[in-house]
């Protein structure tokens, strides 16, 4: 049995812990509205572009001269899997859900015979390294920003967009968790180059969908939109990650302060049986020696 004098110790000890997880989650809490609505304001934007490019991409006719973004580079061999995590840890499952997405779609497409890379955007998905430890061609960090902006998303996509246009890959996914609240983070991907189209869009295009008139002309629209839409796509999932991060971070700080609850408890009811103990020898010993005098 431990001592008294450890027990006491490892209590203090314990309701330290308890205060640090107890402020963390208040901060969370606190970050969590601010990252929410952000992430609420801007996903019908980049839903909506996401559609629009989808629906240009299903009645532009592709061509030689064709945007690359748009059209693709004919092949479907080498896959990209940009994984976006967060800087920090003690956030739950939040980290770990997205790589597991990320592993398990790049084993579907090693089983079908491709080439699969990583691009990882937060430290917390160099985990990836230990799996595939050749396959990561780059490791972007996001630490260096105090804030979230655009800017930081448009640097990840001109990176991305300019090796694609070198020929490093062929298709790149996005992975990242989408917000649902704070007890609930979807990881989700989806393909942002080349831009894709859902299955039926043709069709449908072909049956009596709207004609589409471009102005100045179609080549400028183009080489507008597509770059912006990698990068408008690249953004929502950082605004999603951010609330999703902060709601998973919160959970996992109150569930660490309800443990920490229990273990004082658990602990202070070993320490007073151990001090009971201790007491009941003392007298036991003074009687004792009462009696032999």
């Amino acid at each position: 049995m431990a001592s008294l004098k450890a027990l006491k110790i490892r209590i203090g000890s314990v309701k330290s812990t308890q205060k640090i997880t107890k402020a963390m989650k208040m901060v969370a809490a606190a970050k969590l509205r601010r990252a929410q609505e952000a992430a609420m304001a801007g996903r019908p934007y980049a839903e909506r572009l996401e559609a629009v490019m989808a629906s240009l991409a299903s009645k532009v006719t592709v061509s030689e001269n064709s945007p690359k973004l748009l059209a693709g580079t004919g092949k479907d061999q080498v896959h990209l899997l940009v994984v976006a995590t967060s800087e920090r840890g003690l956030a739950g499952a939040f980290n770990t859900n997205i790589v597991r997405a990320a592993r398990k779609k790049a084993e579907e497409l090693e089983a079908q015979g491709k080439t699969v890379r990583f691009y990882l955007a937060g430290k917390k998905g160099r985990v990836l390294r230990r799996f595939y430890p050749t396959s990561v061609i780059a490791d972007h960090e996001l630490g260096q920003h105090k804030t979230l902006a655009f800017a930081q998303a448009r640097e990840v996509a001109d990176d991305l967009i300019a090796r694609f246009e070198r020929g490093e890959f062929d298709v790149a996914h996005l992975f990242f968790a989408r917000f649902q609240s704070a007890l609930v983070q979807i990881p989700t991907g989806q393909q942002i180059i080349p831009v894709a189209v859902p299955a039926g869009a043709v069709s449908t295009a072909n049956d009596g969908g709207a004609a589409v008139e471009y102005e100045p002309d179609e080549e400028a629209i183009l080489a507008e939109l597509l770059p912006r839409n990698v990068a408008i796509q690249i953004f929502r999932a950082m605004q999603e990650n951010a609330a999703s991060e902060q709601g998973s971070r919160m959970t996992a700080m109150d569930n660490a302060t309800r443990n920490a609850g229990d273990m004082i408890k658990r602990l202070s009811i070993q320490y007073n049986r151990a001090r009971q103990a201790a007491i009941t020898t003392e007298l036991v010993e003074i009687i004792s020696g009462a009696e032999a005098l």
